[in-house]
């Protein structure tokens, strides 16, 4: 880790705007001289000091609570210096522009937290969390990101890592030394503890597609033909009068998207225009609404195809739908049949049968959209995650696959290690053991200032 970063960096660690407190935060080398000019007293590390803020000529431009961290005990692990001004903007920015005058520079987004990561304060996946925490939408989210600023998916990882590199010395050991006669393509030891690796990176998969939903929500296209009642279902879950609904088909020409939770899950709903049978549509108007509603299919994590119970399946309208799609068909308008709600499984998927205008199997919708991400409101294991951690998991356990099939079926050696290796590397990318600069800067970029 980078222990001599040689500048010292200033912000406003709060949001713009006036409040009733501000903070500007310092740190770097420089931040034990630049206290005594800024501040009128001494200050004793990790205390609460009542001080006045001192400007060049000694006049006071503010007085407030100064806090010291010295390195490497501070988050950043080098000096830290907290003034706890009143929080107006024009305050903040005179004693910003007097730190900035005895020597520090501007820091730029998420750069406190870099520093704490490159001074081996946090892991990647820590300092991620931290961002994560910060623009939270969710009760659960903040818990989970909490869980991974405590280091509970890291440990995972690392525990992961730790397996990798003991079965890659064995593996390679049996390479190098063939006289010791290791034959680790038939002992069957190789072979278990790679399928114990499967089980437990599949595990943290798991984990991490949930909390990587909590992070970013699930994306949930309502799909149908006119009149179907997606603006209705549309309005149902949101809560409130989203979309305009009216006996007219082909209302919604456009696309409308509407972020709503449930039970602290967010689901991102987009509602699109009618697709007609064939693809006809009746002016040019509703060809380009039609148009955007199958770019949106293409691009969601579900769609929900409603269709009016007294119909038949709109067979045209399911052909043309991409293979990949996770869809789930909602028969709706059931009160008009007198049928009574029910979810059924075929070998088409899930069958949903409800009514969004009595509310009848709303319920049986909401729970089914829950489970179809593996979602558990009282899950107290999930940790954040984002969509590179997935990649990276992954990318790791198509490695190990390869390492399987390598060693089952072309009893391959050295393949077996080098896929070993590739997989080790992909998960140590999780946690900044092995990252491109590249890949810091566009992490950390995303940081407000001050963080």
């Amino acid at each position: 880790m980078n222990t001599a970063i040689p500048d010292t960096i200033a912000a406003i660690a709060t949001p713009p705007g006036n409040g009733g407190v501000g903070i500007i935060r310092l740190s770097g080398t420089i931040v034990p001289e630049l206290a005594k000019q800024l501040i009128n007293k001494p200050l004793q590390p990790r205390l609460a000091h009542y001080t006045a803020f001192l400007d060049h000529d000694g006049s006071t431009i503010d007085t407030g609570i100064s806090l010291y961290f010295p390195a490497p005990a501070s988050y950043t692990g080098e000096a830290v210096l907290e003034l706890h001004a009143h929080g107006g903007s024009v305050v903040l920015n005179l004693l910003l522009k007097r730190a900035l005058a005895l020597g520090a520079r501007l820091a730029r987004p998420g750069e406190f937290t870099e520093r704490a990561f490159l001074n081996g304060k946090l892991d990647l996946v820590q300092a991620e969390a931290v961002a994560d925490l910060i623009t939270a939408t969710t009760e659960q989210s903040v818990r989970s990101a909490q869980k991974s600023m405590q280091g509970v998916f890291s440990h995972k990882v690392n525990a992961l890592v730790e397996e990798l590199t003991e079965l890659r010395v064995y593996v390679e050991a049996a390479i190098d030394f063939v006289d010791e006669e290791i034959d680790f393509l038939t002992d069957g030891v190789v072979q278990a503890r790679i399928v114990t690796l499967q089980q437990r990176i599949s595990q943290i998969q798991q984990t991490a597609r949930q909390g990587c939903l909590l992070r970013d929500g699930m994306s949930v296209v309502l799909a149908g033909k006119p009149n179907a009642g997606k603006s209705s279902l549309l309005n149902a879950l949101a809560g409130h009068d989203a979309a305009i609904v009216t006996d007219i088909a082909g209302t919604t020409r456009d696309v409308l998207k509407e972020s709503i939770q449930i039970d602290g899950m967010p689901l991102h709903i987009i509602d699109t225009a009618g697709l007609r049978d064939g693809g006809k549509a009746a002016d040019v108007v509703e060809q380009e609404g039609m148009r955007r509603a199958r770019i949106e299919i293409a691009k969601a994590d579900k769609v929900l195809l409603l269709m009016d119970a007294r119909e038949a399946e709109p067979q045209d309208l399911l052909d043309s739908l991409p293979e990949r799609l996770d869809v789930t068909r909602i028969s709706n308008k059931i009160d008009l049949l007198g049928l009574a709600p029910a979810l059924v499984q075929t070998d088409q998927g899930t069958h949903i049968y409800l009514s969004v205008k009595t509310d009848a199997g709303m319920d049986l919708l909401r729970e089914h959209l829950k489970q179809s991400v593996g979602y558990r409101a009282d899950a107290d294991d999930v940790f954040i995650a984002r969509s590179r951690h997935l990649q990276a998991l992954n990318a790791a356990a198509e490695f190990i696959q390869s390492a399987l099939q390598q060693l089952t079926f072309n009893q391959a050696g050295e393949l077996v290690a080098e896929d070993l290796r590739q997989a080790q590397q992909h998960l140590a990318e999780i946690t900044g053991e092995f990252s491109s600069d590249d890949l810091l800067g566009k992490i950390f970029s995303s940081f407000c200032i001050g963080k």
